[in-house]
This record gives structure tokens, C-alpha cells and sequence, in this order.
């Protein structure tokens, strides 16, 4: 005989700790609302802002800058604080409907049933395979979530002379990482005409002492254990070689919509994110999404001081925007909470 699966319920369930989902959390908790589940696949809550070491969080909602680690954890020990339910090392491996969901921990799998059900599972660079890169398969390629990994939470660094590929907001972000671990890179590369960020943030690569090459794309990664040099194509089709021990591609994002594509709930095939109402709330009722999950063309105005109004970004939320909407759409559970029959 089989044994049954393990059952369990809740009245929210939130997937994923970055800001998004720990704001909502927060925010509902303090409405009165009980029996709130953040479930978090890493061993650590936080999210993103965690991998990164750079003073650029905070500022409004603590009213001083903060690295990222230490604007996750103050999040983190805020929700703790609260009674938030926080289960790290587990993984949804499906969403049911009317908010059903099913997990896998290190005690095995299991499901829980919830009432209300918050998507906020980020979003993630595109790898070299999604940009259709070619050349040989060596050592040294990685996109900044991997290298911010690295150089601040194992305190590895995986190369030295870098070629960076993009110049969205992140891409500077790397350039604070590579200068932590010692790395100096040889070139940054843009495809489009003008920089991704507004000026004078691009002139950043310059500060790095390095050149910036527009109109610019890799053509061929050459490297037969390690990256020893990448051939680098203008818009007019001319090819040059330039020597590093690595590429690091940044930006390009993409949400973290894997369960949704694998759900019964309505997807954008577009954006690659789920398609919701003003409110933040999905197809079927039960769900809501809020944060870099929602991939959305930016608003005019929108992010101005970041992006060139020409050529916006892959519709990425910095840490604190992504707080704001979670706790604008955990508004919005709450009333929808409220009626629900007891």
C-alpha cells in the first residue's frame, strides 16, 4: 500500500525570500494575517541582494545604504521578528490549482495547501546558450549572479582579466564585484549604438580603466581548457581578437518562470512572465505574482536615472521597487482573503 503524501495548510504561501516576497510577507503579517509560509529552495533567505557586496540597498526603506547581504538579512530578521515561517531548502515542484502546491525538501515531498499563493521567484541573466554564442566550451564563462557568488560567498575568484558583455545597471554591478576580488577587466561590449544605462553611469567602464566598444558583439570564444581570447564582430562584420581568461555575460534577464510554464495558470509567451490584472493576481484567483518575476515594459519615466528611454531594459526592478510591489499586491491578497469563507 502507499503511503499518502503529507498534507499541510496555510493561509499564505509565498515563493521565494528576495525582497518582493519577504515585503508581502511582512505586510500581511502585520494586517493580522496568521499562518504565513515563505518556501525558499536556497539554504539561505535573501535572495539576490545577498550575492551582492557593494554598498547600493536600503536607502529607502532604512534611510542608510546598505550592502546587499546586510539589507537581506535585515529583511530576513524583520520577518523572523513577525513569526514568519521561512523554509529554506525547499523546492515547488508544481502549482496546483486554487492555490495546491507541491514540494520537496530534505524530509521528503509533500503538499501544502494554501489559500493564497505568492509567485515571486525572481528572474535570472540569460546563460551563453540562450545568446547563441559560439566557440569552444571552456572554463572562465559566467553570468554576475554566478561571479557575485563566488567572490563574495565562497570568496573564490574564477578569472582575472575578464571581457564583460552588456551595460544594463547589473553590468555595472559586476565592475564593483570584479574590483572586490582583484579582477581587472580587459573590455566591456555593448551590441546596441548607446549604452543600456543612462549617463554618466556608463562612464564607469572608464573609472575601471577599460574600453567600452558599441555597435560590438562576440563572434567566437577561443579557449581549449580555459578562455584564452574572444573574436569580437562590429556592426559592419569587422573582427578583431582580443585576449582574457573570461566572458562575463551580463544582464539580458528573464524571469524565473519555469513552474509557471509547467502550471495550468496563464502565461505571456512575450514577456515570459504570468499574466496578471492590476492587482498582481493571476488566471486562476489563488495566485498573485509581485517583483522581477512580472517582466513588464517599463513605465516612461520609470527607472530614468538607470535606463535610456531608446533602449530600456528587460523590465528589471532594483531591490526596492521589487519591495514596493510586494507590498502593494499583498494589499490586494488581503482583501481577497478576507472573502474567503472561513
Amino acid at each position: 500500500m502507499t503511503n499518502a503524501i503529507p498534507q499541510e495548510q496555510c493561509n499564505i504561501a509565498i515563493i521565494g525570500s528576495g525582497p518582493a516576497g519577504i515585503s508581502a510577507a511582512i505586510t500581511l503579517k502585520k494586517a493580522g494575517v496568521d499562518n504565513i509560509i515563505v518556501v525558499e529552495r536556497e539554504s539561505e533567505a535573501g535572495g539576490i541582494p545577498r550575492h551582492c557586496g557593494h554598498i547600493a540597498f536600503g536607502f529607502k526603506k532604512y534611510k542608510r545604504l546598505l550592502t546587499g547581504p546586510q539589507y537581506a538579512k535585515k529583511n530576513i530578521a524583520e520577518a523572523m521578528s513577525l513569526g514568519i515561517k521561512i523554509q529554506l531548502n525547499t523546492t515547488v515542484t508544481a502549482l496546483g490549482k486554487g492555490g495546491k502546491l507541491s514540494l520537496v525538501s530534505q524530509q521528503g515531498i509533500y503538499e501544502l495547501n494554501a489559500k493564497r499563493v505568492l509567485i515571486a521567484t525572481g528572474t535570472r541573466e540569460k546563460p551563453r546558450s540562450a545568446r547563441f554564442v559560439s566557440g569552444d566550451r571552456a572554463l572562465g564563462i559566467y553570468n554576475t549572479g554566478a561571479l557575485q557568488g563566488m567572490v563574495y560567498l565562497k570568496q573564490k575568484i574564477p578569472f582575472k582579466r575578464p571581457l564583460i558583455v552588456g551595460t544594463e545597471i547589473v553590468s555595472f554591478s559586476a565592475l564593483l564585484t570584479c574590483k572586490k576580488g582583484g579582477i581587472k577587466p580587459v573590455a566591456m561590449i555593448e551590441e546596441n549604438s548607446k549604452p543600456t544605462v543612462r549617463w554618466p553611469i556608463y562612464y564607469g567602464a572608464y573609472l575601471f580603466g577599460m574600453p567600452l566598444f558599441l555597435e560590438t558583439k562576440i563572434h567566437k570564444i577561443i579557449g581549449d581548457q580555459r578562455v584564452e581570447a574572444v573574436i569580437l564582430e562590429s556592426a559592419q562584420g569587422q573582427k578583431k581578437s582580443i585576449d582574457c581568461d573570461g566572458v562575463l555575460f551580463t544582464g539580458q534577464f528573464t524571469p524565473e518562470s519555469s513552474l509557471l510554464r509547467m502550471s495550468h495558470i496563464a502565461f505571456d509567451e512575450d514577456t515570459f512572465s504570468p499574466s496578471v490584472d492590476a492587482n498582481g493576481q493571476c488566471s486562476d484567483p489563488a495566485y498573485y505574482a509581485a517583483g522581477n518575476v512580472r517582466q513588464l515594459v517599463p513605465e516612461k519615466g520609470r527607472n530614468a536615472y538607470f535606463y535610456t528611454s531608446d533602449n530600456p531594459p528587460n523590465a528589471v526592478n532594483i531591490s526596492g521597487m521589487c519591495w514596493d510591489q510586494g507590498a502593494e499586491v499583498a494589499e490586494h491578497m488581503l482583501k481577497s482573503l478576507e472573502s474567503v469563507t472561513p
